[in-house]
């Protein structure tokens, strides 16, 4: 990894990384290297930062210097969940009632997305 930053469960008992690099890497249980968002979807990011999975198995991924919050379907293509409304998001958490939980470090709050 380069410069992990954040991390979260990921399914079938695996784990998505965040890195200061610019990418987001998703591991199997058994450790081994699954994918990288950027090579599997051809998304660039800018610095992404939270990262976790919805209760589809789908991966969202803030990027704090985009200010917005996109989804990783296991198929199809990434899809922007969050464009506005962010000064800088970090850590995130999905809920198992469709809840987007957002800190958003540029404004001291934690911001409920559905």
């Amino acid at each position: 990894l380069e410069g992990p930053r954040y991390v979260g469960p990921a399914p079938n008992g695996g784990f998505v990384v965040s890195e200061e690099c610019g990418d987001v890497k998703v591991f199997m249980s058994s450790h081994k290297l699954l994918c990288s968002l950027s090579s599997k979807y051809g998304h660039q990011f800018g610095n992404p930062a939270g990262v976790c999975v919805d209760r589809d198995g789908s991966i969202l991924v803030a990027d704090e210097q985009r200010r917005t919050v996109h989804l990783f379907p296991e198929h199809g293509a990434p899809v922007c969940l969050v464009s506005t409304g962010l000064r800088r998001p970090a850590g995130m958490a999905c809920s198992s009632f469709g809840h987007l939980f957002v800190a958003d470090t540029g404004e001291n709050c934690v911001k409920v997305f559905k």
